[in-house]
C-alpha cells in the first residue's frame, strides 16, 4: 500500500478492487453530481458493480493501458483521477477526473491530474495528453485549461442522452507543451 500526499489533506492512493466498498460509499454521495458527465458504466449502484469498475481499471494498469487512483481528503475518498485509455506505442493517453460535491473547489484535483500526466510524459513517453469531457461541463473545460491543455475541437452530437445528443470537446497537451518552464508574464507597460 503506498499513498502519496499532495496537499497537508490529501493523498493520491491506488483505487484497486479491494476498496469497493468504500468506492460505492463515495459514488452515493457523488452519483447525482457526477452522473450527467461520466460514463453510466461508471456509476456503479451495488458492490458487485462497484467491484467490477474498479477491477476493470486494475486489468487495464496490468495491460499498461490504464490506471484509477482515488483522491482522499482528510481521509474519506471524495474522488479521483484516472487513465482512461493509455497507449505507449502510440504515445497517447487520456485523462479523467471526477469529485464528489463535498469535495469541489477545495483544488485537490489539478494537483492528482497534473501528478499522473507528468508520469505518464516523463516517466511512460506518452506524447499526447488528451482530456474529453461533455461540452456543457463547464467545471471540466475550465480546469482542462487551468492544466494548460488546449481545445482541439468539438465532436458534435456524438452520444445520446436523456437530455438530447452530447457534444464532447476534445482538449490536449503535447509532451514539449507540458514540460516547457512556464512562460514569464507578459511584461507591463506604462
Amino acid at each position: 500500500m503506498f499513498a502519496l500526499p499532495l496537499t497537508e489533506d490529501v493523498e493520491l492512493r491506488p483505487l484497486e478492487p479491494w476498496r469497493a466498498e468504500e468506492f460505492l460509499a463515495h459514488l452515493d454521495r457523488a452519483r447525482e453530481h457526477i452522473r450527467p458527465w461520466v460514463s453510466p458504466s461508471f456509476v456503479a449502484t451495488e458492490l458487485p458493480s462497484a467491484r467490477a469498475v474498479l477491477q476493470r481499471y486494475a486489468d487495464r494498469w496490468a495491460d499498461d493501458a490504464g490506471g484509477i487512483w482515488g483522491l482522499w481528503w482528510r481521509g474519506t475518498l471524495v474522488g479521483g483521477v484516472m487513465l482512461v485509455s493509455f497507449d505507449v506505442a502510440l504515445g497517447v493517453c487520456e485523462v479523467g477526473c471526477w469529485v464528489e460535491p463535498a469535495a469541489q473547489g477545495r483544488g485537490i484535483v489539478a494537483p492528482a491530474v497534473r501528478t499522473i500526466v507528468d508520469w505518464a510524459v516523463r516517466e511512460r513517453g506518452i506524447h499526447r495528453v488528451e482530456w474529453r469531457t461533455n461540452a456543457r461541463n463547464a467545471r471540466s473545460r475550465a480546469l482542462a485549461g487551468r492544466l494548460g491543455l488546449r481545445l482541439d475541437g468539438t465532436l458534435r452530437q456524438l452520444y445520446p442522452s436523456p437530455d438530447g445528443r452530447i457534444d464532447l470537446e476534445v482538449w490536449s497537451v503535447l509532451a514539449d507543451e507540458w514540460l516547457a518552464p512556464p512562460s514569464a508574464p507578459a511584461p507591463t507597460v506604462h
